[in-house]
């Protein structure tokens, strides 16, 4: 009987030390960290030639000296010389780089997009003022939610940053600030859209009303490539949207300041 239980224990221990084996010889899965996060991202747009991405990665060379993204304007340029078709519309959107960008007659005219014809008013807002109906077409956006209501902040910050102005309420503003924050869902999944609310909220300096917890979410769902995909749960090749919008949130949480660069270049 004695003999019995000792082979019994004998075993059990046999087995306690055979699973610790096991956990100790399996590879461990690397910590959540925002900065290898962010190095993979950079990586990621290494010989990027999406002109919109390219934007993107100058305003984060000016506004966190991203080494990497020294020359995002110089390959924007290449890219729009290379392509008349969109030449006109990547004039138009050149300014956020380049405050003294030249258009040529006619590149208004390449302007669509619903979301577009928001946001270049404001871009432009120093050079040829506001349209009187401006202010009702951001409330109109605002109150239309999604990448409307994304744009209805970002056209504000651009406003802002032009130095011009629209009368719009406070309370309307915190709306703004709030509705954005709301877009930012609890679910495990992340999308463009979200990631779009928190990196504008952090341009609007409004990166407080962003929930901690997104942070870990986001770099959770991260891919092998370093890239994002514009859903996490629609699994597809990473999308350059998602990403340059991930790498620009996250670079906010890694270099947290009470004031940053502007997001448009300044006069030259």
């Amino acid at each position: 009987m004695i003999g019995r239980k000792r082979l019994v224990l004998l075993a059990f221990c046999v087995a306690v030390i055979c699973s610790l084996l096991v956990v100790a010889l399996l590879p461990l899965k690397p910590e959540l960290d925002v900065s290898s996060a962010i190095v993979e991202a950079v990586d990621f747009f290494d010989g990027s030639r999406e002109p919109d991405a390219l934007l993107f990665l100058d305003v984060i060379h000016r506004r966190f000296e991203i080494p990497e993204f020294a020359d995002a304007l110089q390959r924007y340029d290449e890219v729009l010389a290379e392509s008349p078709e969109q030449a006109p519309l990547m004039r138009v959107f050149r300014r956020i780089a380049d405050h003294d960008n030249v258009l040529q007659d006619g590149d208004f005219d390449s302007l669509y997009w619903e979301n577009d014809l928001l946001t270049v008013p404001a871009l432009y807002c120093d050079r040829f003022g506001l349209p009187d109906y401006y202010r009702e077409d951001l409330v109109d956006a605002a109150f239309s939610g999604g990448y409307a209501l994304t744009h209805a902040l970002l056209a504000c910050i651009w406003v802002q940053e032009n130095g011009c102005e629209v009368p719009l309420s406070e309370e309307f503003v915190e709306f703004l600030y709030q509705a954005n924050a709301g877009l930012i869902n609890e679910d495990s999944v992340v999308d463009d859209l979200e990631l779009e609310a928190a990196a504008f909220l952090y341009l609007a300096g409004q990166g407080a009303l962003v929930d901690d917890a997104f942070v870990e979410r986001v770099l959770a769902v991260q891919r092998d490539d370093g890239g994002w995909l514009f859903s996490s749960d629609e699994p597809e090749d990473s999308h350059w949207h998602a990403t340059v919008l991930a790498l620009l949130f996250l670079l906010h949480i890694e270099y947290p300041a009470d004031s940053y660069l502007p997001m448009l270049a300044s006069k030259s």
